[in-house]
């Protein structure tokens, strides 16, 4: 029989801020069909080194970069990752017994666009995984994106396997809610199975808001949402970007810097520019880039979420759970508190049930890098859009 792990997850987002590693003890399931058990045993979030972190945004947003540099970013990126779990380990007197490390997305297209004659997705996550394996002298599982991608999904996002099996209710119809560089939610109807899972990216979670940051501010992010608060939302600007194709598309769908990184930013602000008018303020583009991420969740959770639960009575209490960053900007909550309560969506941060915010994603691919291990699959089809049920990443031996 399958005996528990001690496994560590390792996760860098789209907003390039630096690694989270979660460490957890994953049991086999008990009961025939049942589902793993999880434990988080601890979490250590490490800000990149300056550098490396000019080095990855210049690289997500490149138009032109050397073979050279991408190569040795990556490798690079393994070395970042191998210290981080190291400092994980000495900090929790632990030792992984496997490693899920998610890597870098530099770049992300889920939907197919023709290219040398041929219609094709693709992905793309740095970090040299064995320089991961032959520091700890583990296996370690990454690369899981593209096994989804190559089964026809979006290859995004992955996280809602972790949600289905540690957030699922028999009595409450929960929505767990990613506030990263990207935002993306999960829709799990009360008592569902797995095929009724839906999951998606919303849109600009962070991105946006950090972007603006940067340029106006010469900040990395908003503090508490300091300066939205002091802004004024141009609204016109916010109803114009909901038009967007992405957000209106139906899901399966992903996103990322293609979408929503630097060219976006620079057009942003130049709405904003335009609509301020004489009153133009560096403020009210904080104040309007974080209602954009605020209103595109609301406008998915009613375009699509909401029809989705319905199938469920209509006395089933709905919970929103939120994760990520963001949880921190105070202005963005308080904007999406503001716009679902109405619905009687109950909003509830992830340390409610007992996760750290900033930890889920990397416990979720810990849970990934065992099911990979141990030759199940962990794609939510429904989710990505896949044509099947796949086994995810690339092992390592260590």
């Amino acid at each position: 029989m399958t005996k528990s792990m001690v496994v560590a997850g390792v996760m860098s987002g789209t907003s390039a801020d630096g690694v989270d590693v979660a460490v957890c003890r994953i049991s086999p399931a008990r009961a025939k069909n049942g589902t793993p058990a999880i434990k988080l045993l601890g979490h250590v979030g490490v800000p990149y080194p300056k550098v490396v972190r000019a080095a990855v945004l210049g690289a997500m947003d490149a138009n032109a970069i050397s073979v050279a540099d991408l190569a040795r970013l990556s490798w690079r990126l393994g070395e970042v990752y191998a210290d981080a779990i190291e400092k994980a380990q000495e900090t929790m007197g632990l030792k992984a017994e496997l490693v899920g490390c998610h890597g870098q997305t530099v770049y992300h297209q889920g939907a197919a666009e023709k290219y040398l004659g041929k219609e094709l997705r693709t992905t793309w996550q740095m970090g040299e995984a064995a320089v991961i394996a032959e520091r700890l002298r583990v296996p370690v599982v990454s690369d899981f994106r593209p096994a989804d991608v190559a089964a026809e999904g979006q290859g995004a996002p992955l996280v809602p396997m972790l949600d289905y099996i540690m957030f699922r209710s028999v009595k409450v119809n929960r929505v767990l809610l990613n506030l990263g560089g990207i935002a993306n939610l999960t829709a799990i109807p009360a008592a569902a199975l797995i095929g009724k899972v839906m999951a998606f990216d919303t849109g600009p979670g962070n991105m946006v808001i950090d972007g603006c940051m940067r340029r106006l501010y010469e900040r990395e992010y908003d503090r508490g949402g300091s300066v939205a608060k002091t802004g004024r939302v141009l609204q016109a600007v916010v109803d114009e970007i909901l038009k967007d194709k992405y957000i209106s598309a139906p899901p399966p769908k992903s996103c990322g810097r293609e979408q929503f990184g630097d060219v976006f930013v620079s057009q942003f602000i130049a709405r904003c520019r335009q609509a301020g008018g004489q009153e133009d303020r560096d403020e009210d583009i904080v104040a309007t880039a974080t209602a954009l991420t605020a209103a595109s969740v609301f406008d998915a959770y009613q375009r699509f979420v909401s029809p989705h639960l319905a199938s469920a009575a209509s006395s089933t209490p709905v919970e929103l759970v939120v994760a990520g960053g963001g949880v921190n900007n105070d202005a963005l909550m308080s904007m999406l508190r503001n716009s679902l309560e109405p619905l009687k969506v109950k909003v509830r941060l992830m340390e409610e049930l007992g996760v750290p915010a900033e930890a889920k994603e990397a416990l979720a691919f810990a849970l990934l890098a065992w099911l990979s291990w141990h030759g199940l699959p962990g794609n939510v089809p429904t989710a990505t859009g896949a044509s099947r049920p796949v086994i995810l990443g690339k092992i390592s031996r260590g």
